[in-house]
């Protein structure tokens, strides 16, 4: 069923983050805002400068395609199945549905291998059109088109010009970026300056669409209604057809599964089979804050994360062409980063861009991650946890991927007793976090059992006896008076990531540091029922002010509470956090536990995955007869 968004408050001209739709073809993705108003695209990649940019600007550049003169839509839906948006709009003289989509058709590329494209080719390619259709479905209704691109994060405002003999297509560009548009529509455009404008009555049956296209050479942009049509049903079929490969329970919880595993492959690149943190850069994490980073890069954290999630819904042929992805970068870099650019490329300079006011004066708005030369112990075990658990269900290792792995066992054998960033890559102090530790311990331990499938005995004996010293370290030196794990040595303060410490099996969830550990972290590092990553004021991680829960760490908590046995407790947090979702059912990165306002970048990688895997551990927990118990750690 369609739902109502919520109301934005408070005057602010920009739509709360969480009223967003998220269009994806698989290399491309934008947000589209209730008004029909896409406010963030950047092309030909997810990572390049945006076109239109109004989520960190209102004056850098969007796209609406509409009912003139009304704003608030009657509702809006996913078609089921599919990242194609449709939204119902009511005005004072008739009804009019928008079908948003980007586009993906059947392969095209038989005369010339792709320049972009280093994965095998599937079935299924983006045509790189953004497409937009319109029918009356009562009445009559005014459309307006309004298409105002600004190039390189809002920095060079360019002139339309029109392509044909007619009124029905015209072409931008800005040599800088060398990103060059073309309009398509069967609506009759005008032209000021950067802004193609379009307006018209339609009346009950009557139809209209609009493409846009970004692709240099052959351009698949439909010169008709029908055509359009068609490209709408073809995505379609991709959509459901991938979706299908999954196995989803019969289970009211079934569209949350549904609509995380859609965002997670919407989060995909697929040319190198990079997957994205999230979409977008800069969307504050405290309001009017300085806590904003970009995410559209590939963390290998979140990457392996994700196709945890994937997996255990039976998607894990994403996992084929990310490991790719970790291959081709390891082969050019000796010592592997946390995250590189969806090309592979791990040059991510941070830039601040003054120009931008942020999003609701959020600032600085922040392009470039400097996270990317940080030292964060935990990304060998996350990438050894992701390739055992593929390999096991699979009875496979990639002998290309396997000099890899040995690198990153290794440099977990040599660096575990060196302090470090740690997970939520702090820019405070470094220090001895017990989360780092433990993923040092995963790498060593993933790294054993999958050199004993290879035979490897010699290895994986050296390495057990590594892994051994490690968890007697941390369960010496990462435990307080208390029995509880804390966050780095030395410290009484918690933190949310030290819940994976049964899901990754370090210790036994009957053990009774670990009971103590998820409780401590349920009842005081905890707002309103939801768990924070950790206390501002007690961890300095270089930023000032406060920030909103994690997501990902109370669903954590859901799957924690589970595995020590308190399924009653992990059932009710789930709901509670099932229905904080948008009203499209997606999540950002935060959330605010007072107000349950969406905090951060959106639609975030790390709380889909973590959705995933937390709604099953309950499903399973209540029905152990009918699911596998997801143990990724035996």
């Amino acid at each position: 069923m369609a739902q109502a968004p919520v109301r934005r408050s408070g005057g602010s001209p920009f739509p709360p983050i969480a009223e967003y739709g998220f269009l994806s073809d698989c290399e491309t993705s934008c947000l589209v805002a209730p008004s029909g108003n896409v406010e963030w695209m950047c092309v030909p990649r997810p990572d390049a400068p945006s076109v239109f940019g109004a989520v960190l600007d209102r004056s850098a550049g969007g796209f609406r395609f509409g009912p003139d003169r009304t704003q608030i839509p009657a509702g809006r839906r996913y078609l089921p199945g599919t990242n194609i948006l449709e939204t119902t709009w009511q005005t004072p003289n008739g009804w009019l549905i928008v079908t948003d989509c980007l586009v993906v058709g059947p392969w095209h590329r038989t005369h010339r291998r792709s320049n972009t494209h280093r994965r095998t080719p599937s079935d299924w390619d983006a045509d790189h059109v953004l497409l937009r259709l319109a029918r009356c479905e009562h009445g009559s209704v005014d459309l307006s088109l309004v298409c105002e691109p600004n190039f390189d994060y809002g920095r060079h405002a360019e002139s339309w010009e029109y392509e044909a003999e007619d009124y029905s297509s015209g072409a931008i560009g800005h040599a800088g970026t060398g990103v060059n548009l073309r309009l398509r529509t069967d609506l009759r455009l005008g032209f000021d300056g950067r802004r193609a404008l379009a307006r018209t009555t339609l009346r009950e049956g009557d139809t209209a669409f609009v493409a846009l296209t970004w692709r240099a050479e052959d351009p698949l942009l439909p010169g008709t209604y029908a055509q359009a049509c068609e490209a709408v049903e073809r995505t379609t079929q991709f959509w459901r057809q991938w979706l299908s490969h999954g196995m989803f329970p019969d289970h009211p919880w079934r569209r949350h599964l549904q609509r995380s595993a859609l965002a997670l492959k919407g989060l995909t690149y697929a040319p190198t089979g990079a997957l994205l943190a999230a979409s977008t850069t800069s969307l504050p994490e405290t309001p009017h804050g300085e806590r904003n980073w970009d995410y559209r890069f590939s963390w290998l954290r979140d990457s392996a994360f994700a196709l945890w999630g994937l997996y255990t819904l039976g998607l894990d042929y994403e996992a084929n062409d990310f490991f790719s992805f970790i291959a081709d970068v390891a082969e050019h870099d000796d010592e592997i980063q946390v995250m590189y650019r969806v090309g592979g490329e791990p040059r991510i300079d941070e830039e601040i861009l003054g120009h931008l006011s942020g999003y609701e004066g959020a600032s600085p708005v922040r392009v470039g991650n400097a996270a990317a030369l940080q030292r964060q112990h935990d990304v060998w075990g996350v990438v050894l946890d992701s390739v055992y658990l593929h390999t096991r269900s699979r009875d496979y290792l990639s002998e290309r991927l396997w000099p890899v792995l040995v690198r990153l066992v290794e440099a977990a054998a040599a660096h575990w007793r060196e302090p470090d960033c740690g997970m939520w890559e702090v820019r405070g102090a470094l220090q001895h976090f017990t989360a780092s530790k433990m993923m040092c311990w995963v790498a060593l331990d993933r790294g054993r059992r999958l050199a004993q499938m290879r035979g490897d005995l010699s290895t994986a004996t050296r390495w057990k006896a590594i892994a051994e010293e490690i968890h007697a370290d941390v369960c010496a030196q990462g435990v307080d008076h208390r029995g509880v794990f804390t966050q780095f040595y030395g410290s009484t303060a918690l933190d949310a990531s030290l819940l994976l410490m049964p899901l990754l099996g370090f210790l036994p969830a009957a053990d009774d540091r670990v009971k103590a550990t998820v409780l401590a972290i349920a009842e005081e590092l905890s707002e309103d029922g939801l768990v924070l990553r950790y206390r501002t004021e007690e961890t300095d991680d270089g930023v000032a002010g406060e920030e909103g829960a994690f997501l990902i760490c109370s669903f954590w908590l859901v799957s924690a509470l589970v595995e020590i046995g308190e399924l009653a407790r992990a059932r009710q947090l789930c709901e509670r956090l099932l229905s904080l979702a948008s009203p499209l059912d997606l999540y950002a990165e935060e959330i605010d536990p007072h107000s349950g306002r969406h905090l951060g970048n959106f639609p975030q990688a790390f709380t889909h995955l973590a959705l995933i895997n937390a709604v099953m551990y309950v499903i399973r927990a209540e029905d152990a007869e009918a699911y596998a118990r997801p143990s990724p750690s035996t």
